[in-house]
């Protein structure tokens, strides 16, 4: 195929990224815009020797799972590229994802099914035909339906605003895919209405008073981001602007404008005058109310700052966690370790369901959070370690002096790249009862779960089941909480 080849294909299924993946001429089409279902005329962008990547000229047939956009710039800005494909559709999508994994990646042959009632292992040790290969060859996993949401819009907490003066004004929005191209937004269907408010009241600030934006190419200008963060529980919201300095002009009447809309009650400055591609700087200086707000979750308050992580999607993070919680399977009488436990969240979950939790992060600024929010809610019985968390767990010490005891229970919560291999092997050598993986990538899932499950060192551990949830609609991630069981019983 060449450039600007017109072709006609059908779509048969998606990307990670939103692509529509068709076959045409023996190729393999990525088609921009395209939704399982689709059979759409496309034009041949990038032609490579086996693919193609095209865009969509003509949709000849609509897919029955086809829906209208709720954002007009949804196309332009791909934040969220599954938004013209039905919910229901994106959820068994992503189901799929995790399939694939679990088989090419992890080599379990996969059983779906509609409850943990149909899994005879849950409880107790493995079940016989779960302990050996199946069939196909691969040890068995279950595989749940993804846990979706009610209303899959205006769920984020959080909103990051690139900033530009573009023909003489200031202006914010979001990146398009693989670019750096500025898709003005106003009103992002993700996020609260009243972000729509505050974004316009700063870019008239900056109007009014001639605040300049930074420029990447010339490292000049000021106003680089615009961060905003929302207590969806206490409605309390913060406002932070990351600028290329240490100050901004008439900053009475900045915050009397923001304060003017209902809920903003802190605002700072994050000071960022490094060149390159990071949004958040290591100082932030307070201009108003405390320089974080607050949120409850699962009952327990968090204090959320400008640098704090924090799940962008509340409900559905409850959601997760109470998967992990059922998967840990807790009586009161458990040792629990949460590695790369972050702020604490899941920590604390488990602690009321725990003997003792033990968490591990290797960002101090995490660590220092964690216990506030354990002091704050009165809770005991976990203790927060700053480390990497692999090298902490193969020297069977959290801090010099400190033994690691013997854990009951692992849970684990990497990022994206998935465990080390040294601390698969360390977590093995403890040998405890149950393992629960939370995860935020299949690919990483599948092959992290397939070296707990190899023989070798330690103790081996079979995956029982997996269960999907859908913490961010209308784009190609989902999260998952896989429950692995020892083999020995």
């Amino acid at each position: 195929m060449n450039k600007n080849d017109i072709v006609t294909v059908s779509i048969e299924d998606f990307t990670r990224e939103g692509e529509g993946v068709g076959r045409a001429e023996g190729c393999t089409l990525f088609v921009k815009d395209a939704v399982i279902g689709d059979v759409v005329r496309a034009r041949i962008t990038r032609p490579k020797k086996t693919y193609a990547y095209a865009r969509i000229e003509e949709i000849i047939a609509p897919s029955p799972d086809r829906v209208p956009a709720r954002c007009p710039e949804a196309r332009r800005c791909g934040g969220c590229r599954m938004q013209e494909l039905s919910y229901e559709k994106q959820l068994l999508f992503k189901r799929k994802l995790v399939r694939d994994a679990l088989e090419r990646i992890g080599g379990f042959s996969v059983r779906e099914a509609g409850s943990l009632e149909e899994c005879s292992s849950f409880e107790g040790g493995l079940a016989p035909d779960m302990e050996s290969t199946s069939s196909s060859g691969g040890q068995e996993v279950l595989l749940l339906p993804v846990l979706g949401m009610k209303e899959p819009f205006r769920y984020r907490n959080k909103a990051q605003y690139p900033v530009e003066r573009r023909e003489g004004r200031s202006e914010a929005g979001f990146y398009a895919g693989r670019t750096h191209s500025l898709i003005p937004v106003r009103d992002c269907v993700l996020l609260n209405e009243v972000n729509s408010r505050i974004l316009t009241a700063f870019l008239s600030y900056m109007d009014t008073y001639g605040v300049p934006a930074y420029d990447e190419a010339s490292g000049r200008g000021t106003v680089r981001h615009l961060l905003i963060r929302e207590g969806f529980s206490t409605g309390e919201i913060l406002v932070c602007p990351v600028i290329n300095g240490r100050s901004l002009p008439h900053k009475k009447a900045l915050t009397r404008a923001l304060t003017a809309i209902p809920g903003v009650c802190s605002i700072s400055l994050n000071c960022n005058e490094k060149r390159g591609n990071a949004i958040l700087g290591e100082e932030t200086i307070p201009l108003l109310g405390n320089p974080w707000i607050t949120d409850v979750l699962g009952g327990m308050t968090f204090r959320i700052s400008p640098r704090s992580f924090y799940q962008v999607n509340p409900s559905q993070t409850e959601v997760l966690y109470a998967e992990a919680l059922r998967a840990a399977g807790l009586t009161g009488e458990e040792v629990v370790y949460d590695l790369y436990c972050g702020i604490g969240t899941i920590s604390l979950y488990l602690a009321r369901g725990a003997k003792e939790v033990y968490g591990v992060e290797i960002v101090p600024d995490a660590v220092r959070d964690a216990g506030e929010n354990a002091a704050r809610n009165g809770i005991e019985n976990v203790h927060f370690y700053v480390g990497a968390a692999e090298k902490l767990v193969s020297l069977g010490e959290f801090a010099p002096g400190v033994p690691c005891p013997r854990p009951d229970v692992v849970v684990l919560d990497p990022p994206r790249k998935g465990c080390d291999p040294s601390l698969i092997k360390a977590v093995r050598s403890f040998g405890p009862k149950r393992i629960v993986y939370v995860s935020c990538d299949p690919a990483t899932l599948a092959r992290d779960l397939k070296l707990f499950a190899s023989s070798g060192e330690g103790e081996s551990y079979h995956p029982v089941y997996v269960r999907p949830v859908d913490m961010f609609p209308h784009t190609g991630h989902v999260e998952s909480c896989a429950l692995l069981k020892r083999v020995s019983g």
